[in-house]
């Protein structure tokens, strides 16, 4: 048995687990752990892994199952809706990149062949490391997520014709003119295969597996159909993961996709660090200490350009700025599918040895340097945003046309864009509750005001914001925004403008709450203690607890985890039947052939005969609350009826079928 290939899993998960856990407590993307694994345990520093082919073929695996899975989560009609983006924003993104680092090219002394290449090698960013990142902050759907994958994926459309562009540099024997018309044929092909896939193949393929209720055969159908179509896109010339990418979006409308979705997740993570760890091996750490002046150089220069070519389009597409600054660091960096064609640039001769050499060193550290651009995004906009920018440019090429709103009082408003916050607009609206919903996301307000729902599009951090909603007449303010810096901020201002307005945060973390109540909120609901609350509620219920005892609970759990801010929890509080300890509420069914069917209630004499009080009814589908002493019982009503055990055991007989009413 060879175990060269096994022995390098064990170097490379004990390297990752000691990283990992140190940059976790330093709170480091682990994306950044695994490529220092790599280029520790890689040829060029310690030489500890030596089938470098095979990591490579599991990092490929691992990329593959990443894209599916982002796939599966985005849906084919959500990338039906991108599509100018794909199309507009990534043609934009992509050849101005380009162009731009051609014409820098020059400055390194490069021919125009290498200096085009270089351009589109470089123009081209990172699928597997944004979407990551994009995935794990729940941000893919975003306004400007849609953005970040649109273009990605155009980049990923673009290798194939990259790849045919890289032989006729080369100086290859090439039919162009067959070239290109079967680059058509692929196209027309792909699309019309992921239309059937989605809308017919695949859903009836999965309903069958799944009428077998086999879930090892489930599994095993899931991976066929990723890696069937990933190995015919690769048959095509397109890569591996845009394949796999395909066939999540055919699974996407699945009402099977979220089981496959979650049994994935633990195989796409662990795949997926190889080919981290794979990109880290790539680096030469001697090569980098020599030339380290000019790679910070060649670092900074595609960074600060690629991150104002790439802004500069999504401004272009109708970003704010915020979203231009975040679009334009999510795409700053070298991607994946460069290190394929600099490899067969290299070995033909398009670029010299150490130009490829200062390309890897260029792209590993702009990849490792990707997580703190993408966290550092928002905070850097906000400091931008305190210059006195133009108009234009902090709102955007199409600013939202903001709806009037009328003078409210007494009213609710919701601030947020998550699906807590959404979902909350929903029912207030079902039920015809006056409120005002501020959401700082264009696209998701354009679309609720179209709905028409009186929404406020901006940052609530900001008081004119709040002013316009009405906050200072409001008696009630959810606040469901997920950074907890922007929270304290809202409740501050807030709280300022309306000091008798009833405050309700959402807090991610238990140590937020304190931060929450003292700035001013009336109630704040620690999102993961409320959801295990909840759960524990269920529960209680399937195991039969009374309600006053699952109240009890439930106010216990609670109160132990709120500490000195008990007091302001207002949710399950003791009420008067806590107190009463004997007293229950229960459901008393009139059964068929009963002596008390057709009576009323006087003639019945409930309350002096069995001790307990009728508190209400229920018949079919109707409820009669407080009925009157004329209220005729009919059969299987059922009563509800309020008195310690033994007085609703004397109301079960009244209204039983066996029971002689003259012996009451």
């Amino acid at each position: 048995m060879e175990l060269g290939i096994l022995k390098d899993i064990v170097i490379i998960f004990a390297l990752s687990t000691g990283v990992n856990l140190l940059f976790t407590r330093l709170k480091v993307p682990t994306a950044v752990g695994y490529l220092l694994t790599g280029i520790v345990a890689g040829p060029h520093l310690l030489g500890l892994v030596e089938g470098e082919h095979q990591i490579e073929l599991l990092a490929e695996i691992g990329v593959a199952l990443l894209l599916f899975t982002i796939g599966m989560e985005f849906s084919l009609k959500h990338l039906l809706r991108i599509r100018r983006i794909v199309f507009a924003g990534g043609f934009l993104q992509v050849f101005i990149t380009a162009l731009v680092f051609y014409l820098l090219s020059t400055f390194y002394e490069l021919s125009w062949q290498s200096g085009v290449f270089i351009g589109f090698l470089v123009a081209l960013s990172s699928s597997a490391l944004v979407l990551k990142l994009l995935q794990e902050r729940s941000e893919l759907t975003s306004n400007y997520g849609r953005t970040v994958l649109g273009i990605l994926i155009f980049q990923d459309i673009l290798l194939v014709p990259l790849l045919l562009f890289t032989n006729i540099l080369s100086e290859a024997t090439v039919n162009l003119s067959r070239e290109l018309l079967l680059l058509g044929v692929k196209t027309v092909f792909i699309i019309a295969l992921v239309y059937a896939g989605n809308k017919w193949i695949i859903p009836k393929l999965l309903h069958q597996i799944a009428l077998a209720k086999n879930q090892e055969l489930f599994m095993m159908s899931i991976f066929l159909i990723c890696f069937s179509i990933a190995l015919l896109t690769s048959s095509l010339g397109m890569s591996i993961a845009f394949g796999a990418f395909l066939a999540g979006l055919m699974l996407s409308e699945s009402e099977y996709s979220h089981n496959a979705f979650a049994n994935l997740l633990p195989f796409k993570d662990t795949f997926t660090s190889f080919f981290f760890v794979s990109i880290g091996m790539l680096l030469d750490v001697q090569f980098v200490l020599q030339n380290s002046a000019l790679i910070l150089l060649t670092v900074t220069l595609v960074i600060t350009l690629k991150t104002i070519i790439a802004g500069g389009v999504g401004f272009i597409l109708g970003h704010t700025f915020r979203g231009t600054v975040i679009v334009g660091l999510a795409l700053a960096q070298v991607g994946e599918f460069s290190f394929i064609l600099a490899k067969i640039g290299h070995s033909t001769e398009i670029i010299p040895l150490f130009y490829y050499q200062l390309f890897l060193a260029v792209a590993v550290i702009t990849m490792a340097l990707t997580p703190f651009m993408m966290k550092l995004s928002r905070p850097l906009a906000g400091l931008f945003l305190k210059l006195p920018l133009p108009k234009v440019l902090v709102e955007g090429l199409f600013p939202l046309k903001q709806v009037a709103i009328p003078e409210m009082k007494n009213h609710l408003v919701i601030i947020g864009k998550d699906a807590s916050a959404m979902k909350l607009s929903l029912m207030a609206k079902h039920f015809d509750l006056p409120h005002i919903s501020i959401i700082f996301n264009p696209s998701l307000a354009r679309e609720k005001m179209e709905q028409g729902d009186k929404v406020i599009y901006g940052d609530a951090v900001n008081e004119p914001i709040l002013l316009n909603a009405n906050v200072d007449k409001a008696d009630v303010v959810v606040i469901s925004v997920g950074n907890i810096i922007p929270s304290m901020a809202i409740i501050e201002k807030v709280r300022n403008l309306n000091k008798h307005v009833r405050i309700l945060a959402r807090a991610k973390e238990m140590q937020n709450v304190g931060q929450l109540y003292k700035l001013g909120a009336d109630q704040v609901l620690p999102e993961k203690l409320e959801i295990a609350i909840d759960l524990f509620n269920r529960v209680l219920l399937e195991k039969l607890y009374s309600s006053r005892d699952i109240n009890r609970m439930l106010t216990y759990i609670r109160n132990s985890h709120l500490g000195e801010f008990t007091e302001k929890d207002k949710v399950n509080m003791p009420s008067l039947l806590d107190d009463l300890t004997t007293i229950n509420i229960s459901a008393v069914t009139t059964e068929p052939g009963s002596g008390a069917i057709g009576k009323t209630i006087r003639e019945l004499e409930i309350r002096s005969k069995t001790g307990s009080t009728l508190l209400a009814i229920r018949r079919g589908e109707d409820v009669l609350e407080h009925p009157g002493p004329g209220t005729k019982i009919e059969s299987e009503d059922v009563l509800y009826l309020m008195g310690d055990l033994e007085q609703v055991n004397l109301a079960r007989e009244l209204f039983s079928s066996d029971h002689d009413q003259g012996k009451l």
